[in-house]
């Protein structure tokens, strides 16, 4: 992708976004996405190519600190033991029971192994609820749905992809996993990237603290976001996790320690725009590299494993939530399904979809099933949040 290029981009995505800031409830990703399908078609735009690496390496970490940084630590720890447990324990019984369910119904449209099946479902596991905490906020009087929404999705990240890693190496026949070995995995990666985030997270906090520059400040944590992501993945950790942990301390830090407010302003305007410019960019470039499997045949078997995900969804939450009466009082079986609705798929899928087809030389037929669903999840379900909010909230 040239520079030029990139600039094209950037000034559609601020006009969409300039649009968003008058109208609270518009679904930005999926206008960026349809916008990206149009441009795709214009030989200007043929030669950019979307890998999982620019995804991996260059948007994500950004995303992470961003939202994990802004995330309420108040709110974080409201609905800490929900948002873990649906981060974890809720996504490995998600990934299983979806996964079973794409393999018994895929049969007559596609040949899919069951271990394939459970690859496709951690595949549209993860969630992105990019601009739909904001629609939450603005469609209910109570933060309570946002801060879970967001707060699963920045931890499941993590969860999704140590768990597509241990299904891709039994797909490929690369390793021959147990069940013990996988969550001796599992807690490695997880809690080590936990670890070093925390650990540098509160490090830098330290620095921020004493260093009254306000240039230096922001370049510590840029430093932060970039070199935690990407030493957590050299020595085998979660880089997920990792930068979301530094994230969450510096937030944590930051209310408690450092005063200084005209540091809180410099960080929030330098992520805000970066934030900015990296979603517009990602959700036209998913919209360019999805061009090319919306003449899939596979269509009707997306929308029946999109319901399929959307039903599993609500079973593993509404079912969890009624297992402890802490959270049967706090969450009812209206804010189970609107949870549900509010955990679309985007920026985490497209990464394991682009990894699948890297590994597995084009990917094929899965690939175009998965990239459809994630499709079709950025439509209806960025469309749908702010009406079936207000439906299902309403006094």
């Amino acid at each position: 992708m040239s520079i030029n290029q990139t600039i094209v981009l950037l000034l559609i995505g601020y006009l969409i976004f300039t649009l968003d800031k008058k109208q609270e409830n518009l679904p930005v990703p999926m206008i960026l996405v349809f916008i990206g399908i149009g441009l795709s078609f214009l030989p200007y735009f043929s030669t950019i190519e979307v890998t999982e690496h620019l995804i991996y390496h260059v948007f994500l970490p950004a995303l992470l600190f961003v939202s994990a940084y802004r995330f309420s630590p108040e709110g974080f720890k409201r609905n800490s033991q929900l948002i873990i447990f649906l981060a974890s324990i809720g996504i490995i019984v998600t990934v299983g029971i979806l996964g079973a369910a794409i393999y018994a119904v895929s049969g007559p449209f596609l040949s899919l192994s069951l271990t394939g099946a459970m690859l496709m479902a951690a595949v549209l596991t993860p969630t992105d609820p990019v601009s739909v905490v904001s629609i939450l906020k603005n469609s209910t009087s109570d933060d309570k749905m946002a801060d879970v929404v967001e707060g699963e999705s920045l931890l499941n990240d993590g969860t999704s992809i140590v768990i597509f890693s241990v299904l891709m190496g039994m797909y490929t026949g690369k390793s021959d996993v147990s069940l013990l070995s996988f969550f001796g995995e599992f807690l490695l990666v997880s809690l080590g990237g936990i670890a070093l985030g925390v650990t540098f997270g509160w490090l830098i906090s330290k620095g921020v603290h004493y260093t009254h520059n306000r240039e230096y400040q922001v370049m510590l944590s840029i430093v932060l976001a970039y070199g935690i992501f990407n030493l957590a993945e050299y020595i085998g950790v979660s880089g997920v996790l990792a930068v979301v942990s530094a994230g969450l301390m510096l937030s944590v830090e930051y209310g408690r320690t450092i005063k200084e407010e005209h540091f809180k302003e410099t960080l929030d305007g330098f992520w805000g725009v970066v934030e900015t410019s990296a979603l517009s960019l990602l959700f036209l470039l998913i919209g360019v590299e999805a061009a090319g499997y919306l003449v899939s045949t596979l269509w009707g078997l997306a929308a029946v494993v999109f319901l399929l995900s959307i039903v599993v969804r609500f079973i593993v939450i509404a079912g969890s939530t009624q297992l402890f009466p802490n959270w049967r009082r706090k969450i009812s079986w209206r804010e189970s399904a609107l949870l549900t609705w509010a955990g679309l798929k985007g920026t985490m899928s497209i990464f394991l979809i682009l990894s699948f087809e890297a590994e597995v030389d084009g990917g094929g037929s899965f690939t175009a099933l998965a990239f459809a669903v994630v499709i079709i999840s950025l439509i209806l379900q960025s469309v749908g949040v702010a009406p079936i909010s207000k439906k299902l909230l309403k006094a």
